[in-house]
């Protein structure tokens, strides 16, 4: 087995070998059309030319090499910036809608403008999706002169901008917007009553940045566009007194992955008397059952500073990858409000749903899709299986001499603290700056204390601070800077050594760059290697080491200290067997992760067929391509929304219990893909019927101000935001064996038994 999988690689890293080669000679190609001589004039009459060419349908294939070579002579003259041979076949890479992998420093994104120009020459419209919106500013404000030099527009969208600026934003040839902004736009245009009210037009080319951010970490969460919001009726107070009076173990157990929680037989009868409800597990109680499942679920498996931070009176969510706090995101309505019922706080409810799509739905809108990010490869299966995008790697423009120093390894979390604060203490008196990625906003604060104690200053970037983000982290690399960062805050910011200064950057060079220092394994190898990923840009030194703990939660699952049976000690462990075990349990949890979503795609993916259908045929009406009075176009899309919220609903509702038909040994899949096939089979007749009877009601009308009266108007108001539900999707897991035995024990026995109802 081992030697198939070794030819495979073997084989796989000669056709990259290949395409690399290809793609080197076809740089030195773009490298030789030299074009220092041209002057302004000419360049800017090469650029029309291109321009004719693509939109009178020269493949953009044949236009490449003239269209870089421009690129790369403009961005030379209005930007300083002469583009490595590594960033021009990155580009030549990303115009073949490859995703690829270049290492932090190595200039992504003057990379991504080859490409976009290019493919902006037809005049259909280019997407660059960016993380934040300060990227996405930053970066039209950058490489904005390249464009407008070469006769294109380009423009960034940012939240909070009226509808005309966005058209205006999306009419440009580039347009630099977050992936969620662009996605929630999209919604909004599927609720326009009118074309005029919407921003987008035909998807063309896309390039997302952070690629494996948005396609694969946060590809799963839904993006949501709601009517009005109206307060919330539940009584979450009462089920959160009742969750803080069971205990683990002794009334609720959690599943192998601890990633959810259920009642036990004693846990079961203990809520029934304290909420007085008889057989908790009678169907007209099962509201109950679902509210005290959301008060246990919060209550022991969401914890505060980790999971959540309360700011200003208001529960939020902080981002598992970044650290940040993960801006207009909820949980799923019932377990927000639990969260909230939790901290003593009050919860507004979302309001009914109009429309939803996740971002990973979203993006495959586009024909053309090409992604760059510093760390891909671990992840390629992935991206080929979903995305259908192979990874290819990027070679550095100077070799990467970055130490990546093995794991410290220790049997108990005292032994790595003690030996963490040692460890940057003695760093920091040589004066080299130290960057340390911490697994929580709890954690960056306890160690920035003990820093503290030590006389070691720091600067902390966490959810709690992030305003300050880019001004923390562009002190990083300077002369004995101590950054402590949630995960990895510092995303789209370059740590230049010296903090860009050329003197200091040469003493922090000699004395081994900047060090960074891990206090933990993430689930993902990928986020481990972002980590590493901040120092040693450029061919720069640096080197980075983790710090690990045999009792840290990730070790403690997989039962790592039950198999390693080493003494209590301060020293660390020297057993390179423990290392390989750690890498091993990496790879497994991306398996499990990668099943999850696929599994989980089989939820989604139906209901994104749906809505595609029903989309497309109200995109013909709201355009006028069916022959229909103005009267009857908009009964038909008021309805056709109507009844798409009305699905979305029922959806919902089946998601929450679907997997209970397994209890009955059928596919929860398979039963919920009968059953919203068979509800959205009844939405055009629904449509047409009641179509039919509002326009007996206006006879005709094409009054606007009577299409008001009889309510066939666009929301008074709606708001977009993010569902985090990756614990509502974890419930696929909530009926083990054990569940299922506990319950149907529980269900026999009481009448033969003649048990108590308490």
């Amino acid at each position: 087995m081992n030697i198939a999988v070794k030819l495979i690689q073997k084989f796989k890293d000669l056709d990259t070998q290949n395409k690399l080669k290809v793609y080197r000679d076809k740089a030195d190609l773009i490298r030789n059309r030299n074009l220092e001589a041209w002057d302004d004039g000419q360049l800017q009459a090469e650029s029309l030319r291109l321009q004719k060419e693509a939109k009178s349908g020269t493949p953009l294939d044949e236009l490449l090499v003239d269209a870089y070579a421009l690129v790369c002579e403009t961005a030379k003259r209005k930007l300083g910036l002469q583009p490595y041979d590594v960033q021009i076949m990155a580009a030549i890479a990303l115009h073949e809608r490859f995703l690829i992998e270049q290492h932090t420093g190595e200039g992504k994104t003057l990379s991504a403008v080859m490409p976009a120009y290019l493919n902006a020459l037809t005049g259909k419209g280019v997407h660059v999706l960016t993380f934040n919106d300060y990227l996405a500013k930053r970066d039209t404000e950058w490489m904005g002169p390249v464009y407008r030099f070469l006769g294109l527009t380009v423009n960034s969208v940012q939240s909070g901008m009226s509808l005309s600026e966005k058209r205006e934003a999306y009419a440009s040839d580039i347009t630099y917007v977050t992936a969620k902004e662009a996605g929630f736009d999209y919604l909004r245009d599927t609720i326009a009553l009118s074309e005029a009210d919407t921003v987008h037009r035909p998807f063309h080319y896309v390039i997302v940045d952070e690629a494996d951010s948005l396609l694969l970490d946060e590809a799963r969460v839904p993006l949501v566009i709601s009517g009005e919001s109206g307060s919330s009726k539940s009584d979450g107070i009462r089920f959160a007194e009742v969750a803080r009076q069971l205990q683990p173990v002794e009334h609720y157990d959690f599943d192998e992955f601890q990633r959810n929680v259920y009642l036990n037989e004693a846990g079961a009868a203990k809520a029934e008397l304290l909420l007085g409800c008889g057989n908790l597990y009678d169907s007209h109680n099962s509201h109950l059952l679902t509210s005290l499942n959301c008060a246990l679920h919060v209550e022991s498996l969401l914890q505060k500073d980790v999971d959540y931070i309360v700011r200003d009176g208001k529960i939020e969510l902080i981002e598992e990858y970044t650290g940040r706090v993960a801006e207009n995101r909820y949980l799923p309505d019932g377990l927000q409000a639990a969260l909230a019922a939790k901290e003593g706080l009050q919860w507004d409810a979302g309001g009914k749903i109009l429309g939803t799509i996740t971002l990973q739905h979203f993006i495959s809108l586009y024909p053309r899709i090409c992604g760059m990010t510093a760390t891909a490869h671990a992840s390629a299966m992935e991206f080929e299986n979903i995305y259908a995008l192979q990874v290819l790697q990027i070679p550095p423009n100077q070799p990467n001499i970055r130490i990546d120093h093995p794991h410290r390894i220790y049997t108990h979390k005292e032994a790595q603290y003690k030996a963490l604060v040692q460890e940057i203490s003695s760093v920091h008196r040589a004066g080299r700056p130290i960057l340390i990625g911490t697994s929580s906003v709890e954690e960056s604060d306890k160690l920035a204390e003990a820093l503290a104690v030590a006389g070691v200053p720091c600067h902390v970037l966490n959810a709690k601070n992030d305003a300050e983000e880019a001004e923390i982290i562009a002190k990083a690399g300077e002369i004995g800077a101590v950054t402590v960062s949630t995960n990895m805050a510092g995303r789209g910011v370059d740590i230049r050594l010296g903090g860009g200064d050329p003197a200091q950057a040469e003493v922090v060079a000699k004395l081994g760059g900047l060090y960074v220092i891990g206090t933990h394994v993430n689930e993902s190898v990928r986020i481990d290697d972002q980590l590493r990923g901040r120092s040693g840009r450029q061919g720069d030194p640096g080197a980075s080491v983790f710090f690990v703990s045999l009792e840290d939660e990730l070790l403690l699952r997989f039962g790592i200290n039950k198999v390693i049976r080493a003494p209590r000690q301060d020293e660390a462990l020297e057993e390179p067997v423990l290392r390989s075990k750690i890498a091993h349990i990496q790879r497994v949890i991306m398996g499990q992760n990668f099943d999850i979503h696929q599994e989980l795609n089989c939820y989604s993916d139906m209901v994104e067929d749906q809505r595609r259908i029903l989309y497309e045929e109200r995109l013909g009406i709201l355009k006028g391509e069916q022959p229909m009075s103005l009267s009857e176009q908009r009964v038909r899309l008021f309805y056709i929304d109507e009844f798409w919220a009305d699905h979305l609903a029922y959806v919902s509702y089946l998601r929450e219990g679907i997997h209970l038909e397994s209890l009955a040994s059928r596919n929860p899949i398979d039963e919920f893909h009968a059953q919203i096939t068979q509800a959205y089979e009844q939405i055009p007749a629904k449509i047409n019927r009641e179509s039919a009877n509002m326009l007996v009601r206006l006879g005709g009308s094409n009054d606007p101000a009577k299409w008001e009266k009889f309510g066939l108007k666009s929301p008074s108001s709606t708001r977009t935001y993010i569902i985090n539900d990756q614990y509502l999707q974890n419930k696929r897991s909530s009926w083990t064996g054990t569940t299922v035995f506990a319950y149907w024990l529980r269900k026999i026995a009481r009448p033969i038994f003649r048990l108590s109802k308490y």
